[in-house]
């Protein structure tokens, strides 16, 4: 085999879903506190996985926590835990990042190529938009530019 051969066999055994080596950062956003990138990071990778534990529905109704997230109708993550950094990663409606859930598992790619410096964010579904983020104000660069302009 080639070392060109090899590289595509490597990429293709770890597949799309192989979190690459990023230097991810939690720091002050406009938000509260957001993850930003160090790293520059490619259309199409995989950033980082959401994490935490599953619960039951019965669990899931009686949480007050703010990083739920679900999977399907059964499976429900809470990412609240502090090793889970991707709860750190904003809304916003222009997003650099989406989710992909594969197998059960919440991945965090990126929608297009990403900067050194730029925040990570990705869109938050209708509901949780409209229970927590609207009655604030969005935040993000879609309906807040202001907030933006260095």
């Amino acid at each position: 085999m080639t070392k060109k051969h090899i590289k595509a066999h490597i990429y293709k055994k770890r597949g799309k879903f192989h979190i690459g080596k990023y230097d991810l950062r939690v720091k002050r956003s406009l938000a509260g506190l957001g993850l930003f990138t160090f790293s520059p990071i490619k259309k199409g990778s995989c950033i980082i996985e959401y994490k935490g534990p599953t619960l039951s529905k019965k669990q899931e109704e009686d949480s007050n926590s703010l990083y739920l997230f679900e999977v399907t109708k059964t499976k429900t993550i809470d990412g609240a835990v502090r090793s889970n950094t991707a709860r750190y990663i904003n809304h916003s409606c222009r997003p650099n990042s989406e989710i992909d859930i594969y197998k059960g598992r919440v991945y965090v790619m990126a929608k297009r190529n990403i900067k050194v410096g730029e925040e990570l964010n990705y869109d938050y579904d209708t509901d949780y938009f409209e229970a927590y983020i609207k009655p604030k104000g969005c935040k993000c660069i879609k309906h807040a530019p202001e907030l933006w302009v260095k």
